[in-house]
C-alpha cells in the first residue's frame, strides 16, 4: 500500500466510536509478546465479525482516537538477532501473512500498522493459545467456546476466490489485467467487444460481479500488469538471485517479478537460464556449448514453485542461482512426500494449476517432475535433491560432478530417482541401465552392483523378483511400487 492509502486507512480506522474485536489502537510498544497475542486476537475477532482484516495501530492514543505518533518501528523491531515480523510469523499457528507497514502520518508523526488477515476455518494461535478481545482486554478463546464455534464454522474460502481488488468498472477490468496474454496463450481470438473479455474471464472465476465488478486473487496473480496494484499478492511475486560462489554472502545481481505468472512466466524461465553458466563437460551425451542445466526442467521446476506453494503462507517463490547449483523454492510444505514427487499428483491451488496447464506453462498432471529426471540424467548431472524446512519446499539442481565424486548418499539418491523414472516409463532398473545412465563401461559393472545395493540396504528400491537367483538379469523397483 501505499502511503496516501495507509493514511486514508488510518483515517477511517480512528472515526470508529471504539476498540472493537478487530481493531487495536496503542501509542508505543511493550512487548514482542503482547503483539503476538493480539494478532490471533484481532485475526480471530475478524473472522467471527466477517472482516477481512484486523488492524494492531500503533501511534494512536486508544481513549481518544487521536493520532500522535510512536516512536515503534516495527519493520526493523527484532526480537534478540531476529526480525520481529519472522519471529512472530513462526509462532502463530497456522501461518497467516500479515503484514507490517510504516508511514509518516504528517512530518511530526510515524506511525506503525500491523494488518492481519482473518482465521480461515480454525483460530489463530500464539505459542499454541489462541486469543479474542472483550472489550478492551485479550483474553484466551477457549474460555468463550461460542466464539470459537463461529471460527470452526466458517468454512475456509480458497485465496485464488477472494478479492484482490474491489468495487470497479467494467474499463478497470483491462486496466489492471493484461486481458489480452489470456487470450493470446489460449489461442483464441480476442473477443470484439468489452463484454465479451468480462464474459471470459467471469467464467474463469478471474473476475466476480454482485453489483459492481471486482477481480479475484486469481485474476491478479496471473495477469496482472503490475503486481504492486493488488495488495494482497504482490509479495507472491517472483524472486531470482544469482551469487558469486557457493554461498550466499556476495549478491551479483536480483531480479524481482513485477508482472503476474502468467504475463510474466517467459521472461522470468528466459532470464533465470541467461544466467545459468554454459557446461565444458557434460558428458558424452551432449555438445560442449550446451548449458549446465536442462532448460526443459529448470522452466518445469519454476512452474512447480509457483502452483504448488502455499498461497497462505508468508513468502515467495525464490529462485537461487550459485556457481554449483540452482535452488528453486516456495512457501508451504508439500502435500506428498518429496519420495513421490514423481508419480503422485495433489494440488493445494486447484484452479491455479489448472490454468497454468491449459495456458501451456507445465505439463499435464504427474507427468512433469519426471521430465526433470529424465533431463537430469542426460545432462549427467547428480540427483535433484528436495528439502522441506522452515515451512518452505526447496528443490535443488546440482552442476555436474563426476560419478566418482558423488558421495553415498547421492549415489542411492540417483539409484533410487533411476529406478522410479524407469517405472513410470513403464520399464524397470537393471544393472546395465544404471550403467548407461552414469556412462559406466560394462567392465566396471560392479560399481553399478553397489550402488544397487546400498539403495536396496537403505530400501529405497527392490527387487522385482526376489525369488530369482540371477544377479545378472535382476531389475528393480521403487520402493512403493
Amino acid at each position: 500500500m501505499t502511503d496516501q492509502q495507509l493514511i486514508e486507512l488510518l483515517n477511517e480506522l480512528v472515526k470508529q466510536s471504539h476498540e472493537s474485536e478487530w481493531v487495536e489502537f496503542k501509542l508505543n510498544f511493550h512487548s514482542d509478546e503482547e503483539i503476538g497475542e493480539r494478532i490471533s486476537a484481532l485475526s480471530n475477532g475478524a473472522s467471527i465479525h466477517n472482516q477481512p482484516h484486523g488492524y494492531l495501530v500503533f501511534g494512536v492514543e486508544d481513549s481518544t482516537h487521536c493520532i500522535k505518533g510512536t516512536t515503534f518501528k516495527g519493520k526493523s523491531h527484532k526480537k534478540g538477532n531476529e526480525d520481529i515480523e519472522h519471529w512472530l510469523a513462526t509462532r502463530l499457528n497456522p501461518s497467516i501473512d500479515f503484514r507490517i507497514h510504516e508511514f509518516d502520518y504528517d512530518s511530526q508523526r510515524h506511525i506503525t500498522v500491523f494488518i492481519i488477515p482473518a482465521a480461515k476455518a480454525q483460530p489463530i494461535e500464539f505459542f499454541q493459545h489462541a486469543y479474542i478481545r472483550v472489550g478492551s482486554i485479550t483474553r484466551k478463546l477457549n474460555n468463550f467456546p461460542e466464539k470459537q464455534a463461529k471460527i470452526w464454522r466458517k468454512e475456509a474460502i480458497p485465496f485464488e476466490k477472494e478479492i484482490a481488488k474491489n468495487n470497479l468498472h467494467a474499463s478497470d477490468i483491462s486496466h489492471y489485467l493484461s486481458t489480452e496474454t489470456y487470450f493470446d496463450l489460449m489461442k483464441l481470438p480476442y473477443p470484439s467487444s468489452q463484454q465479451g473479455v468480462i464474459d471470459k474471464f467471469r467464467e474463469e472465476g478471474l473476475v466476480v460481479k454482485s453489483n459492481v465488478y471486482a477481480i479475484t486473487n486469481l485474476g491478479a496473480i496471473l495477469f496482472a500488469k503490475h503486481l504492486k496494484d493488488f495488495e494482497s499478492v504482490e509479495r507472491k511475486s517472483s524472486r531470482v538471485i544469482v551469487y558469486n560462489g557457493r554461498n550466499k554472502v556476495t549478491t551479483q545481481r536480483e531480479q524481482i517479478g513485477v508482472k503476474g505468472y502468467a504475463v510474466g512466466f517467459e521472461g522470468l524461465v528466459t532470464w533465470i537460464n541467461g544466467q545459468l553458466p554454459a557446461n565444458e563437460e557434460i558428458g558424452k551425451a551432449l555438445r560442449t556449448e550446451s548449458r549446465m542445466y536442462p532448460e526443459i526442467a529448470v522452466r518445469e521446476l519454476v512452474a512447480n514453485a509457483l502452483i504448488h506453494q502455499d498461497l497462505n503462507e508468508k513468502g515467495f517463490p525464490a529462485i537461487d542461482i550459485f556457481s554449483d547449483r540452482i535452488e528453486i523454492s516456495n512457501p508451504g510444505t508439500p502435500l506428498v512426500t518429496p519420495d513421490r514427487f514423481i508419480d503422485a499428483y495433489v494440488s493445494r491451488n486447484d484452479k491455479l494449476a489448472d490454468l497454468m496447464r491449459r495456458l501451456g506453462f507445465c505439463e499435464e498432471k504427474g507427468s512433469g517432475m519426471d521430465k526433470v529426471i529424465f533431463f537430469n540424467e542426460l545432462y549427467q548431472l547428480p540427483p535433484i535433491n528436495v528439502i522441506v524446512a522452515e515451512q518452505r519446499t526447496r528443490v535443488t539442481m546440482y552442476s555436474y560432478k563426476a560419478l566418482k565424486s558423488l558421495d553415498k548418499s547421492e549415489r542411492i539418491r540417483a539409484c533410487y530417482q533411476h529406478a522410479c523414472l524407469k517405472y513410470v516409463s513403464n520399464e524397470k532398473m537393471t544393472n546395465q541401465s544404471l550403467r548407461k545412465r552414469f556412462k559406466i563401461e560394462d567392465q566396471n559393472a560392479a560399481i553399478a552392483s553397489r550402488m544397487i545395493k546400498d539403495a536396496l540396504t537403505e530400501k529405497v528400491i527392490k527387487e522385482d523378483d526376489p525369488e530369482s537367483k540371477s544377479r545378472k538379469y535382476a531389475s528393480y523397483l521403487p520402493f512403493w511400487a
